[in-house]
């Protein structure tokens, strides 16, 4: 892949990852956007591999992230990349094409929603608009997805955006049923600051304990197979 730049317009300055497991559609997708995002394009085929590319590549302004690749739980992955890079843009890019998914993902901060089945072309219209600051949805579906309906992704979404990072990261080990002690060990600070940060947590997402805040963690993000397990 070269390293040349394209320096057209601020658009081709952009940085971008496409975070997918299938390595025929990283590389359709990779053609496809290199006239709009520029060389290089990196690939990540985990979320794991995506956290770390976005941990070394500080200039990263645009993720391509499909729903489904190994480590991602639903719509996990969008609200963890807007509590950790709040900079970075999110475009989901799945072949789940249903109503409620995509409004649930926009509501969780997803700058666009692309489905897998529509035409390259359209998909680099769409990435354009989010990358002149817009947000971009099929034009088929917008006004189902944009319907105002009592959708309660959008009060967790709310809630979800008062927790700071190391607090939202305290919320997934709780929803992973991990112990204060557990997960001070894996974000190597006190327990003392877990139990802090899990009373916070409990304020501000308005649960009673520890284990309604994990339920309703899976609830709201979780597809339903995921939930169960």
């Amino acid at each position: 892949m070269s390293d040349s730049l394209l320096v057209t317009d601020n658009l081709a300055m952009a940085r971008a990852i496409i975070a997918d497991d299938h390595p025929l559609f990283r590389a359709a997708l990779t053609q496809a956007l290199r006239d709009t995002l520029s060389d290089p394009i990196l690939e990540a085929a985990n979320f794991q591999q995506l956290l770390e590319l976005l941990a070394k590549n500080p200039q990263i302004e645009l993720v391509l992230l499909d729903l489904t690749m190994p480590g991602n739980r639903g719509l996990t992955g969008v609200v963890s990349l807007r509590h950790r890079y709040p900079e970075v843009l999110v475009v989901v890019v799945s072949a789940n094409e249903q109503v409620t998914v995509m409004r649930q993902a926009m509501n969780y901060g997803a700058s666009a929603y692309i489905p897998k089945s529509l035409p390259l072309v359209e998909l680099q219209q769409a990435v354009q608009v989010v990358l002149a600051g817009e947000t971009w949805l099929p034009e088929h579906l917008l006004a189902a997805v944009s319907a105002d309906e009592t959708d309660a992704s959008a009060d967790f979404a709310q809630r979800l955006e008062q927790l700071t990072p190391h607090q939202y990261r305290v919320l997934e080990c709780l929803a992973d049923g991990m112990l204060n002690k557990q997960i001070a060990y894996e974000l190597n600070v006190q327990e003392t600051t877990i139990k802090q940060h899990v009373s916070a947590i409990l304020r501000k997402l308005n649960v009673i304990n520890r284990t309604q805040a994990g339920v309703v963690f899976k609830q709201m993000l979780y597809s339903p197979d995921e939930q169960e397990h």
